[in-house]
């Protein structure tokens, strides 16, 4: 996996080196309808995404929806006589998401228990059935969550008390290391850990830090480095797979562009930059030398008319990075429904070295988070970051918060998103 190129090998477990090499990848027929019925969406129904494990009644579906076992007998179906991916998002820690209340679980900060007990080990069960060996399981572990423990915690102005809390009372990081130990003893399973993204982890305080911590969940709860496959970078984010237009190593009149208002100080100014990076670093501090890295290009395209053509005017650090970037967002700390995003790379397997994929682990069309407050029954808060009036906090540089109006709860289908990410796909469909 570190060269990014073919799938041939294989470990002493069995799993081959890059799972997606090879392989056809699971079109969820749930989210495929949904595309299709949209005006154009046909032009993409046919691409894989991610499924959403996001509470424990996901396992068995509700309302009508497909649980995990008709998941995987439908890609049994799909996959005929060659190899079939299917993408897993595991997404149910205690005290999920702590520095957001969009993303709030069902699961209190106390009760790693319960997780255990009522989602992985459910989840593992139905996994390791035999009847579904001949597929190739990615999983997703745990998105947003290590992250925090990192960046919103202590002293730090961004800190929040229940990210605090998650931090002393270890269990994200016990959580992590039962899912990892719980599926990586199933020899068809690949685990990759949620690494965030450029945006959050790039700057040298979060970066190594970061990846000890990783490393920390890795060992944790009877897992070992063995039960990790790779990293996902920019899991359900905005952030740009490659700016063109300017490098981080680009200075105008003599002032770094890591001196711009939207770099900050930043190491990294795109995806691909990062993850290699982040790989390297991950396996400085005892991950396999063979670790892969996935990067979600489900909405980080950012095509249409505002895509510049060419670097911005050196009159300045600013009018060079701003005018030249592609990622348009306010602030790179944004993260709901983001306003002018569009699809990013179709999902496409060993794209560059050390990249196992890039994939659609966020299904385009599905909500980040409601604009305003909506009461439901899914444990679900209302965060202001997806108020498009919001004028912001100190993860954002008290900025505006870039969202869409109108939308739904994270996870519900918002028409007027999809429509955009179609408009302002990049490649153009």
């Amino acid at each position: 996996t570190g060269g990014g190129g073919g799938g041939g090998g294989t470990d002493p477990s069995g799993k081959v080196d890059n799972p997606y090499v090879g392989a056809k990848v699971y079109v969820n027929p749930e989210w495929s309808a949904k595309a299709a019925a949209e005006t154009g969406g046909s032009r993409i129904s046919n691409q894989p995404t991610g499924v959403w494990l996001d509470r424990i009644a996901a396992i068995a579906g509700t309302g009508g929806s497909m649980g995990l076992r008709a998941h995987l007998d439908a890609a049994l179906a799909q996959k005929g006589t060659g190899e079939e991916v299917v993408q897993l998002v595991i997404y149910d820690l205690p005290g999920r998401d702590c520095a957001a209340l969009a993303s709030n679980g069902e699961l209190g900060p106390t009760e790693i228990d319960k997780y255990k007990t009522q989602f992985i080990d459910p989840i593992a069960a139905i996994l390791a059935d035999s009847k579904y060996a001949s597929l190739r399981i990615v999983t997703t572990i745990e998105i947003d969550s290590l992250p925090n423990l990192v960046t919103n915690t202590g002293s730090r102005a961004t800190a929040t008390a229940a990210c605090d809390t998650m931090l002393a009372n270890g269990n994200y990081v016990k959580g992590v290391g039962y899912a990892l130990n719980k599926l990586g003893a199933i020899p068809n399973v690949y685990n990759y850990i949620d690494a965030g993204h450029h945006g959050w982890l790039g700057w040298d305080d979060n970066f190594a830090p970061s990846a000890q911590l990783f490393y920390q969940a890795a060992n944790a709860e009877g897992a070992t480095v063995a039960d990790v496959h790779g990293f996902i970078t920019n899991t359900a984010n905005y952030s740009a797979l490659k700016e063109n237009n300017f490098t981080i190593n680009d200075t105008v009149n003599g002032t770094s562009v890591r001196q711009s208002k939207w770099v900050d100080w930043n190491r990294y100014v795109d995806e691909l930059s990062y993850a290699q990076a982040f790989r390297t670093q991950l396996v400085s501090v005892g991950f396999n030398s063979g670790i892969g890295m996935l990067i979600d290009t489900s909405r980080n395209g950012w095509g249409g008319t505002a895509r510049p053509a060419g670097p911005g005017a050196t009159t300045s650090v600013d009018t060079y990075v701003d005018g030249g970037r592609y990622d348009r967002r306010i602030h790179i700390g944004n993260w709901c429904n983001q306003s002018g995003a569009g699809l990013g790379e179709r999902p496409k397997a060993a794209p560059a070295a050390g990249i196992d994929a890039y994939v659609w682990m966020k299904p385009p069309g599905e909500s980040d988070g409601s604009s305003s407050a909506i009461a439901n029954d899914e444990g679900k808060g209302f965060d202001r970051m997806c108020d498009p009036t919001y004028t912001g906090n100190a993860r954002n540089g008290n900025s505006m918060s870039g969202a869409l109006p109108n939308a739904p709860l994270s996870g519900h289908w918002f028409s007027a998103q999809f429509q955009q990410l179609m408009q302002n796909a990049y490649p153009a469909l």
